[in-house]
């Protein structure tokens, strides 16, 4: 519980996550050894803090001694306390530590796959076996990617702070984009035998709220936490007693949660609220802003029927705008067929089947299919069908495919 702040303090005052991510442990084994003793403190985050911190001290100490002796023998200066600086640290403010170490994570100089793992091991505290549970790699995989990232990190001098400006925009599409990779790898499983994982949905909506409390400024933060809530809110409907996918016109919306869509809700209007603030023009809306607007007109609709199709087909347009995203466009294109006909959304299919991008992504002939569905070309829609079961590295969402290929 306390792993995420602990990491975040250690790495402001150490400015390395691999330091850090190793003086923390050595506090927790620390606890491990007294706590049966002594019994476990009042505030067990601070006891922890302080360990670390003291053997972050005796660490800086170790090696700027052995430096400042090198320098006595080469100009004969008189050396200073080598830990001055770090206990300088120590007294700043660290109520951005979190943020701080969100940013250093989802760093440019990484991978995306690094970026995602290493923000799972630090900011969420899953062990290198979960990760790779999770993402249905190899456990050495996942370990050598999170030593290399903070292998890279330290090499590159990358700085333990929030950026400001124009880095700062680019920085953030970075970590909301790795938060809601996260949230969307536990929502619709890329690959396996389950459908969800509750609990990565769980730890991106975590950091998400982290970021929406530290970062209050900020509209598309709030955006992308209104867009997860309200997603979360379907999970008990998504999935079948049996484990079988539901999909989104067919589940009982009874068994939606109202509690984290007013939440969702509530933070859409804080999106909308900040995205005005500035004086002037605020500007078109963002992604993740546009999606969660998206996602409220879904719940709001009490019944499938009552869903504002003609509505989400217009922010889908808007979204196709700011994003030019293929994916994007496809789901304009069921949008468009729920609202204006199937033809006109099977156009707009049709538009972006060619694209290299499209070619093994296994929803466009999914889409196709119900669309080709409700125009009456039940063949071609089986075929697509057959084509898109073919593609899915998911074991539950295979098998729904051909179920309704041979429906």
């Amino acid at each position: 519980m306390e792993s995420a702040r602990l990491h975040a303090g250690l790495a402001r005052m150490v400015r390395d996550v691999g330091v850090a991510e190793e003086l923390a442990q050595d506090a927790l084994v620390t606890a491990l050894e007294k706590w049966p003793e002594t019994g476990i403190p009042d505030n067990p985050g601070a006891w922890l803090m302080a360990t670390a911190k003291h053997r972050a001290i005796d660490r800086l100490r170790r090696n700027r001694r052995i430096e400042h002796k090198h320098e006595e023998l080469a100009h004969g200066a008189t050396p200073r306390d080598p830990a001055g600086e770090l206990v300088e640290r120590l007294d700043d403010d660290v109520g951005d530590d979190l943020l701080r170490l969100v940013f250093t994570c989802c760093h440019p100089v990484l991978s995306g796959d690094a970026r995602v793992a290493l923000t799972l091991r630090l900011l969420c505290g899953l062990t290198t076996d979960e990760i790779a549970r999770a993402f249905l790699a190899p456990e050495a995989t996942i370990a050598q990617r999170i030593v290399r990232a903070k292998r890279t990190l330290a090499e590159a001098g990358v700085p333990f702070e929030v950026p400001r400006g124009e880095e700062r925009a680019a920085r953030l599409a970075s970590v909301l984009e790795v938060v809601y990779l996260v949230f969307n790898e536990g929502y619709a499983a890329t690959a396996g035998d389950d459908w969800m994982r509750p609990a990565l949905c769980e730890d991106a909506l975590r950091l998400g709220r982290i970021l929406a409390a530290l970062a209050p400024g900020e509209a598309e933060v709030h955006g992308l936490v209104a867009l997860m809530e309200l997603q979360a809110s379907r999970a008990r409907a998504r999935v079948g007693p049996d484990g079988a996918p539901i999909l989104l016109l067919e589940q009982n919306r009874t068994r939606w949660d109202q509690l984290l869509i007013r939440r969702g809700l509530a933070a859409l209007a804080r999106a909308e609220a900040t995205a005005g603030a500035p004086p002037g023009s605020p500007g078109p809306p963002g992604p993740y802003v546009l999606q969660a607007s998206i996602a409220a007109c879904h719940a709001r609709a009490r019944t499938a029927d009552e869903t504002d199709w003609v509505k989400i087909a217009a922010l889908y347009e808007a979204l196709a705008h700011v994003t030019s995203s293929p994916v994007v466009e496809l789901n304009r294109a069921v949008a468009v067929g729920m609202a204006f006909g199937p033809a006109a959304g099977l156009a707009i299919v049709d538009a972006i089947t060619a694209l290299p991008a499209m070619q093994r992504y296994h929803l466009l002939p999914a889409v196709r299919a119900d669309l080709l569905t409700r125009l009456g070309r039940d063949a071609e829609a089986r075929a697509e069908l057959e084509r898109a079961a073919s593609l899915t590295r998911n074991a539950r969402e295979r098998e729904l495919l051909l179920a309704r290929a041979r429906g």
